[in-house]
């Protein structure tokens, strides 16, 4: 009995061990192949679709599909609508972008810096970012409305004529990008608020030592140069988010009027899902993811160099 005991124990020793830095990598990729098969079917799967489908004349209903080839991307180059609603996109990004960034900045410092409140300014300036974006368009429709809306009240109270804000063709851009701006404030003022949360306070000491004794004085040499990093990440994040308005859009003007406020996503919409041009929103969605790209990488780099990393 012993010398069988034996002879296992030696017959297990002796059979060759899996290396150590195989195992961890068996249970590294355990780790990591749910996050890649979820990858794969939502995101690379329904991406090369698309890509496929941009070359193709499908139209949503129909049993057969032609290939196009590059037809779709000529006529995303030579029709109107395209041009005009990524001009649009465009204008209400470079609206939105900066002064939500700023306001967000603004609100993140006058609330850390605050001894009262801070908790009930947070969540009120917070609220908006976790309300659902297509009951604040129907307030927002009810507040601007020509006749019974608060805001065209207060207007004729200060002696100001009413002004169509939702239907007149100079004035629904920047209404859109003010909504926009009301919303993305607290969303930003949370980001900016967990990197004022990482700044030192012997920085600020040291800063009053050298005589920078002003709040101004103190933000430009202290706060802004250590929050190079955050607002790289703020920016970018707020470019993608004022490219990707829809909801507002749909809700509140769909497009109009005279196509003063469709925007890309509007117009694969309404290519897509109302004309039944599955091919033609198809390739306009390639060009826009592309661009989008492009534009995040571009400006990664630019502000990359001028930022200060601790």
């Amino acid at each position: 009995m012993r010398d069988s005991v034996a002879a296992t124990i030696t017959a297990t020793a002796e059979r060759p061990q899996a290396p150590p830095h195989l195992s961890n990598r068996l249970i590294g990729w355990g780790f990591v192949l749910p996050f890649l098969v979820l990858l794969a079917v939502f995101v690379l799967v329904p991406t090369a679709a698309v890509i496929v489908i941009s070359f193709t004349d499908w139209r949503l209903g129909e049993a057969t599909i032609s290939f196009a080839g590059l037809e779709n991307y000529r006529a995303l180059l030579t029709e109107r609508v395209p041009r005009i609603s990524a001009a649009n996109t465009i204008l209400y990004a470079l609206m939105v972008t900066p002064l939500s960034v700023a306001l967000g900045l603004w609100l993140a410092v006058l609330i850390e810096g605050s001894r009262l409140g801070r908790t009930f300014f947070r969540s009120a300036c917070f609220l908006p970012v976790v309300s659902t974006t297509v009951a604040m368009a129907i307030v927002w429709e009810f507040l601007l409305h020509p006749t019974l809306g608060p805001v065209n009240s207060a207007l004729l109270l200060a002696g100001l004529p009413p002004q169509r804000f939702l239907s007149d063709a100079d004035l629904v851009l920047p209404t859109l990008a003010a909504i926009a701006i009301w919303e993305n404030a607290g969303y930003t003022m949370v980001l900016f608020l967990a990197g004022l949360k990482s700044i030192s306070a012997e920085l600020y000491d040291a800063a009053t030592v050298d005589g920078a004794d002003r709040p101004w004085e103190r933000f430009w040499t202290v706060t802004f140069p250590l929050l190079g990093p955050t607002l790289v990440f703020v920016v970018i994040i707020m470019l993608l988010r004022s490219f990707r308005v829809f909801e507002t859009v749909a809700t509140l003007t769909g497009g109009g009027p005279r196509r003063a406020s469709e925007v890309m996503l509007f117009t694969i919409y309404q290519e897509g899902f109302q004309y039944f041009q599955i091919g033609y929103a198809s390739a306009i969605t390639v060009v826009f993811v592309l661009f989008l790209l492009v534009l995040t990488l571009v400006n990664f780099r630019l502000m990359d160099r001028t930022v200060h990393y601790k």
